[in-house]
């Protein structure tokens, strides 16, 4: 397998699910300072011009959801997913869909405004909407989404990968991860995994 990421971005999240698989992959660094996720060469791999993409056998994938499902369906002895349980896999499904549409575009709010709007003003205002739309999302993550002790519940999944990838952002956006108490512990634990320290030194995330 190959895979294509661009440092500090949610490729975070995919990578951790590849090391806690145990997979053998080769990674593939992306320069987004030179738009090298636009080149023609890398368009040849995702159209979309965006990370992560991961190359397998059978072809080309590309979305955290979907690359998250595959890395827990080709290593079931990881136990990454509750693959025997059709309504706890779509449950797993609908925290990672969550996340891919409704999370991670507030924050790129902050960054990326030109993907929705070309007014000077109004890319300012979604800057500035960005603290309290990232707190409105990880509010109800806490509240009403997150099962404890793991986001699914007793076992490590997938979703544990990526939740904390998107937490690590909070800080950058204005938003304090001690105003979710069960966020923040799941946080602090992931950080104590061996897969999480690889990734995170990797990536320069502190």
């Amino acid at each position: 397998m190959i895979f294509y990421y661009a440092p500090k971005t949610v490729s975070v999240a995919s990578q951790i699910a590849l090391e806690e698989a145990g997979a053998e992959y080769e990674l593939r660094k992306l320069d987004f300072a030179t738009v090298e996720q636009r080149s023609a060469d890398y368009l040849k791999i995702n159209p979309k011009g965006r990370v992560p993409a991961l190359v397998v056998d059978a072809g080309i994938i590309t979305e955290t959801p979907a690359i998250l499902a595959y890395i827990a369906q080709t290593y079931p002895e990881a136990q990454l997913a509750p693959l025997d349980d059709n309504f706890q896999f779509a449950k797993m499904q609908e925290f990672n869909s969550y996340l891919a549409s409704t999370v991670h575009v507030a924050h790129a709010h902050k960054i990326r405004g030109t993907r929705w709007v070309d007014d000077e003003a109004a890319i300012e205002a979604m800057k500035a909407k960005v603290p309290q739309t990232m707190h409105e999302c990880f509010q109800l993550i806490e509240n009403e989404m997150y099962v404890g002790p793991w986001v699914l519940g007793e076992n490590f999944s997938v979703s544990d990968c990526y939740v904390f990838c998107v937490s690590t952002w909070l800080k950058g956006d204005g938003v304090d991860i001690n105003d979710f108490a069960r966020i923040a512990d799941h946080n602090k634990r992931m950080r104590e995994r061996t897969s999480v320290q690889k990734i995170l030194a990797l990536h320069g995330i502190p």
